[in-house]
């Protein structure tokens, strides 16, 4: 009899394997003091090992039964240490889903978390799984079991495979699954963070997009209520660092505040920041609030911390976890942000002392304020192309800054060769003086005329200084 038994679960396991059939899938994410595993199971295999006949009412034939649903879980669910000492398991409500998978197609699926807390004392990381609903009936059935996330190995939404559950075919026994997870450290999840948060802004588009807006205009000085000159590379960078220490205060505060339950509403949040970007996109074409940038890159700091917050509030973190990953996210998107500046600002400091930088610069800011208003209006409930063409930005980065370098150098070669002098400035100009000739004429350098006719400086008598600044007449 058991030969026959083993040659029936055989036929169907071979058949299971030609023929792919749907799975139940538990994803673990391990918290500090219990592991929390989310399920998925095919509604149709569900019925047919329960005996639960919930017809075809969908989410309220599921509310019906969910008292007889929650005890049949109960009953085959029960993960136990490794010395059987039973850990207590909670389910959350249940709901009705889809799913799909090659060779099936769309399926109906039960979906739930449970809560799992071992005894004191024991630990969390070892256990045996006790897990054979579905399948202690219907033996082509196969329960995968993922971790999704674990602070403490730095696994954050990785679905890695730990192991299944499943008929064995030759004795007709459910094979147990004993968890062992990896041993992990506070440094481990620290180092992930700050992973997390280079990640968060590497891949986020709009934060990129506000920080490079603001960078355009912060070469240069105001003069009549508009772009002038360049200013001196030592103010820029000053200006620069302001600005992004300003906006490090700002999104550090309220990344904070929505970590630790600040309620944060996402789509005016989303909003926001799309609006932050088309203010400085105005701003780099028309100085609107010079003078205030730094202030106003903390205030709109505050905008992009709630958005930041929203990653970490999804890891659902407590105790020293949350305050560890709280810094190294922090820091993560800090050594981003300085990258970011670090590979732009330099650029744009050399070519601004050219006469190009102006049209380079105001083309640059009418495509950030289009990318910004398709975002506003994609978030308020209207998507258009203009958004989805502007979510793809990140992918042309690299180029547009390798490309701003190469301009940059060539400018640059071309200064010291003294075949291109740069734009008025503090340093650009000395009246009337032929700083390549090393003497002194009342007219226009020689070169000036020829690079003049390439529109690639300013005429000297355009500007002129007052207090170490450069005014336009």
């Amino acid at each position: 009899m058991l030969v026959l038994s083993s040659i029936g679960l055989w036929l169907i396991g071979g058949t299971a394997q030609a023929h792919v059939l749907p799975t139940t899938t538990i994803e673990l994410d391990v918290r500090a003091a219990e592991i929390d595993a989310a399920l998925t199971i095919p509604l149709s295999d569900l019925e047919a090992a329960s005996g639960i006949d919930l017809g075809s009412a969908g989410q309220s034939g599921i509310d019906a039964h969910s008292s007889e649903l929650l005890d049949y879980l109960e009953n085959h669910f029960a993960p136990t240490t490794l010395d059987g000492r039973p850990w207590a398991v909670t389910f959350d409500e249940l709901n009705l889903s889809s799913a799909e998978d090659l060779g099936t197609g769309i399926y109906d699926t039960l979906t739930t978390a449970a809560h799992l807390v071992p005894p004191a004392g024991a630990d969390e990381r070892s256990f045996d799984l006790g897990y054979d609903a579905v399948i202690h009936r219907v033996v082509t059935h196969v329960v995968m079991v993922t971790v999704r996330s674990d602070w403490s190995t730095g696994t954050i939404d990785s679905g890695r495979e730990i192991g299944t559950v499943g008929v064995d075919s030759v004795t007709g026994d459910i094979t147990p699954l004993t968890v062992h997870l990896d041993d992990g450290s506070a440094w481990q999840g620290f180092v992930s963070m700050v992973s997390l948060g280079i990640t968060h802004i590497r891949e986020g588009t709009d934060h990129q997009l506000f920080l490079l807006t603001l960078l355009l205009p912060a070469p240069l000085l105001v003069a009549a209520r508009r772009w002038g000159g360049p200013a001196r590379p030592g103010v820029a960078v000053r200006k620069i660092a302001a600005i992004t220490l300003a906006f490090t205060v700002g999104h550090s505060v309220t990344l904070a505040l929505g970590t630790i339950g600040f309620p944060v509403p996402q789509q005016p949040v989303e909003v926001l920041i799309a609006i932050s970007i088309l203010v400085a996109a105005v701003h780099a074409v028309v100085p609107i609030f010079a003078g205030r940038e730094a202030f106003t890159a903390g205030i709109f700091g505050l905008v992009h911390g709630l958005a930041f917050s929203a990653t970490l509030t999804e890891l659902d973190l407590t105790g020293g976890q949350l305050a560890v990953s709280l810094l190294g996210f922090n820091i993560g998107i800090e050594l981003m942000q300085l990258a970011v500046v670090a590979a732009v600002l330099p650029p744009l400091i050399v070519l601004a002392r050219t006469r190009i930088y102006h049209p380079v610069r105001a083309a640059a800011a009418v495509l950030a304020a289009a990318a910004a208003a398709g975002w506003v209006f994609d978030r308020v409930g209207f998507p258009n192309i203009v958004a989805d063409a502007a979510d793809s930005l990140a992918d042309v980065t690299p180029y547009v800054v390798a490309a701003l370098w190469i301009a940059a150098v060539a400018v640059a070669v071309l200064l010291l060769r003294g075949r291109l002098v740069g734009t008025a400035g503090p340093d650009a100009f000395r009246k009337g003086e032929d700083r390549r000739q090393g003497r002194v004429v009342r007219g226009r350098a020689p070169r000036h005329a020829q690079m003049d006719r390439q529109g690639l400086v300013e005429h000297p008598q355009e500007v002129h200084m007052r207090g170490g600044h450069v005014l336009r007449d």
